[in-house]
């Protein structure tokens, strides 16, 4: 219906939050309501992220996931990704790691 099911944000070039690599595309956000949850919402968001991927000629998506967000890491595990590196994310006075993992198309 007209319901918000969820968000996704993605970033090419110098808008990425980490300098990578230009030519490649990064999803920063794939976020979906509770109750939308396991209804392939946010596998259909993902699948939109990698089309936009594959149209603008990226020739690699990563992103970051926080450490302890098991369910995250198994989706993107279950998709293709795998971990290259790991970085410091704070919220406020806490260090949290994130893992950044990329998959290449």
């Amino acid at each position: 219906g007209s319901k918000v099911a969820g968000y996704l944000k993605i970033n090419f070039g110098k808008a990425q939050t980490e300098d990578i690599d230009p030519s490649a595309m990064e999803i920063e956000r794939i976020y979906v309501l509770k109750e939308f949850q396991g209804k392939k919402v946010g596998q259909s968001l993902f699948q939109k992220a990698m089309g936009a991927a594959a149209e603008s000629g990226a020739y690699m998506v990563w992103l970051g996931v926080w450490e302890k967000n098991h369910k995250a890491l198994n989706f993107y595990r279950k998709n293709g990704f795998e971990a290259f590196d790991q970085h410091i994310f704070r919220i406020g006075d806490d260090e949290q790691t994130d893992f950044l993992m990329k998959r290449s198309l």
